[in-house]
């Protein structure tokens, strides 16, 4: 743990700002949960709340199926980082930041579909110098609440697998499906 050097006071109602460049060096957004814990040593922690990373095993599950049987390259996140992925670097990419170009994907609310054949397509990448761009990125939402993000992804510009449609349709299920479960 890191100490900031920056001391707030509690207010009468029991609340605590949490500083603008805290907020944004940890990508802590207006209406994002937050977990508190303590230990011992009396100790608060506030940790950012992903609903998504309690469906982690699942989500590796998931991803690993559309590998094996469709042989597409997965990414799961939640908002900010991934939580899961098939067909890619487990090393290189878990747990990583998002890109600035993904999580605007994600804030969109809005499927994307990388056309290559578009004049001026620019290829967005899942983190900062990643080595996969996106085909295909669905935002997973759970009761209205955006909560994370289901990616095909492939790098260089090998075709995919599977035809378009059939792959928009597969990572649409995947974030649609894993939406589901968390409101069960």
């Amino acid at each position: 743990m890191k100490a900031t050097g920056i001391v707030r006071r509690i207010d009468d109602l029991g609340r605590v700002v949490i500083p603008k460049e805290i907020r944004r060096t940890m990508r802590i957004r207006e209406g994002d949960p937050l977990e508190i814990y303590t230990d011992r040593d009396g100790e608060v922690i506030f940790k950012k709340y992903s609903p998504i990373g309690e469906l982690t095993t699942f989500a590796a599950q998931y991803a690993d199926t559309l590998c094996k049987t469709c042989s597409l390259s997965v990414i799961i996140t939640d908002r900010d980082a991934v939580i899961a992925c098939a067909g890619v670097s487990k090393k290189e990419y878990a747990d990583r930041k998002l890109s600035e170009e993904l999580e605007a994907v994600i804030e969109s609310r809005q499927p994307y579909k990388y056309n290559e054949y578009a004049s001026g397509a620019k290829k967005i990448y899942v983190t900062e110098g990643g080595a996969h761009h996106i085909r295909c990125a669905v935002p997973i939402i759970t009761e209205g609440d955006l909560v994370g993000c289901v990616l095909s992804v492939a790098s260089g510009d090998s075709p995919s697998p599977v035809n378009d449609e059939i792959e928009t349709k597969l990572i649409t299920t995947a974030a649609s499906f894993l939406g589901k479960q968390l409101e069960a």
